[in-house]
């Protein structure tokens, strides 16, 4: 059975399209090795150790469909759209593989040049995604006789790029963003935390002030005075980044149409949020009652990882949710899996 399937896979895959995959692999591993700095050196992206051993997982598990639907590409009758619509996905994975060997070389030119930084990781990565994705495209077999379709995601060839999306994607989440949005976003969701942390005790009638970004408490028995700063590494970006792979690899793993996949990553995102709204009114709780001190060390570290924790946990508690067979939506709600 093993020999039968292996001759089949071989017979299957043209060698244009092999070649793209190992060129695509070959894109990846300089991607992950310049991300490495990151994992290596900030633990907000250590999760990054498991990106390139998530992707070779999900290869694998997807390769028999992979290999099917190659078939399909090489098969008479293979879906294609024509007219203006053939022009209009030409045009768009043209301009997209261009647009990606150009964010990479800038990419590779900038990690050569000042060494890794957050501008060079982030080209380097979209532009990985994209030329993926399109070299992929461009190598898939042609078909002797096309169907013609009237939808570009019922594409025989894009439907194979898009078993792809996953792992070519996943490294815009593995090391740190631009440092102009990073630090927007940690501004944004700082604000929220200490919105919140401060209405909340508040409305509970316990005496707190906040000033800027420190929440005075109470002063302690003794007198010592009681401040907790709350810092931007606090506000909420490290868990959001880490949930947003763990939303990604469970949609791609377990879900199979577009807007599920979606819906699942946006719920990591909330819950995220959530939760990391949670951890902070349980550190300031824990600082009001034993000191700011208190929450240094190990009681911060597991409150952290208890974000995470609990928005994988939501996140396997909704999958059955997901994985119902809804009765809404129209014929073209096809799969597209990531």
């Amino acid at each position: 059975m093993i020999k039968t399937h292996w001759h089949r896979t071989v017979e299957t895959l043209t060698l244009p399209f092999l070649l793209a995959l190992l060129l695509a692999g070959g894109f990846m591993v300089f991607t992950a090795w310049d991300h490495s700095h990151w994992w290596a050196n900030r633990e907000d992206y250590g999760f990054g150790w498991l990106v390139p051993a998530f992707v070779a997982y999900v290869v694998h598990d997807r390769w028999s469909r992979i290999t099917a639907q190659i078939e399909a590409c090489a098969a008479p009758d293979s879906p294609r759209v024509r007219g203006w619509q053939s022009w209009l996905l030409n045009f768009i994975m043209y301009s997209a593989m261009l647009g990606g060997a150009l964010m990479f070389l800038l990419g590779a030119f900038y990690r050569a040049g000042a060494g890794p930084s957050h501008p060079g990781s982030w080209a380097l990565s979209l532009g990985t995604g994209a030329i993926v994705l399109t070299l992929l495209w461009v190598n898939a077999p042609d078909t002797p006789a096309a169907k013609p379709v009237g939808s570009l995601f019922a594409d025989a060839r894009v439907q194979l790029a898009m078993l792809f999306v996953f792992p070519a994607l996943v490294w815009l989440v593995s090391a740190p963003m631009v440092s102009v949005i990073e630090n927007q976003l940690s501004l944004f969701l700082l604000n929220q935390v200490m919105t919140v942390v401060f209405f909340t005790f508040d409305s509970l009638g316990l005496p707190l002030q906040q000033e800027g970004n420190v929440l005075v408490l109470p002063p302690l028995a003794d007198g010592t005075p009681n401040r907790v700063g709350v810092e931007q590494a606090c506000s909420g970006i490290r868990s959001l980044t880490g949930c947003l792979f763990a939303g990604s690899f469970l949609a791609a793993v377990f879900l199979d149409k577009l807007w599920k996949k979606t819906a699942l990553v946006a719920a990591a995102m909330v819950f995220a949020f959530l939760t990391n709204l949670l951890r902070s009114l349980f550190l300031t709780s824990w600082a009001y009652n034993f000191g700011h001190e208190a929450i240094e060390g190990m009681v911060h570290d597991l409150a952290g990882y208890s974000v995470l924790g609990l928005t994988v946990v939501g996140l396997l508690l909704l999958l059955p949710l997901f994985q119902i067979e809804w009765s809404f939506g129209s014929e073209d709600d096809r799969e597209v899996p990531e």
